[in-house]
């Protein structure tokens, strides 16, 4: 009995992040161009820059993504949106070139949902979805959603102290 060495290594994982914020809120920071502006203000050591190439937020917007100074292995990545969904408040990006995909990946996806609970409060699921280029299935580069938590909670940070009164 064969194996295949050529079959890609495949896996997904998710965070989610509660939130006291509506559902609608949260999305319109996450549903378009605005939760990148805010992450390199608010996380410069997550991401130092990210930058619109092409597009205005819906399917087809690709970003450019620094890291910041320090960073080993690459130093960008480009994103491209591949689905944005304002009824079900769901967007998912792909990497299409260099960061994760220079680290052995060969598919690296986030899915982004934003879950209505109560009127006032709503979920952050982050989840990762990707596949491992065939000679990195003996030592898989590391995925982890800590980025993605850490983005959640600052985001959501902001959110609260924006709308409470001074």
């Amino acid at each position: 009995m064969a194996t295949d060495h050529n079959k890609a290594m495949e896996g997904s994982l998710f965070h989610e992040y509660e939130t006291g914020l509506p559902a609608a809120d949260v999305w319109e920071v996450y549903g378009g161009l605005l939760a990148g502006q805010l992450v390199p203000q608010l996380l410069p050591e997550v991401f130092s820059k990210v930058e619109l190439l092409e597009g205005d937020g819906g399917v087809g917007t690709i970003l450019l993504v620094t890291f910041p100074p320090g960073t080993p292995g690459s130093k960008t990545f480009k994103e491209k949106f591949i689905k944005v969904d304002n009824e079900n408040y769901i967007t998912e990006v792909i990497v299409t070139e260099g960061g994760f995909l220079d680290h052995g990946f060969q598919k690296y996806l986030v899915r982004i949902e934003i879950i209505a609970k109560e009127a006032k409060a709503s979920i952050i699921r982050s989840t990762i979805e990707y596949e491992v280029n065939p000679e990195h299935t003996n030592n898989p580069p590391v995925v982890s959603t800590n980025g993605l938590a850490t983005i959640a909670e600052a985001i959501t940070k902001y959110m609260t102290e924006q709308k409470s009164p001074e």
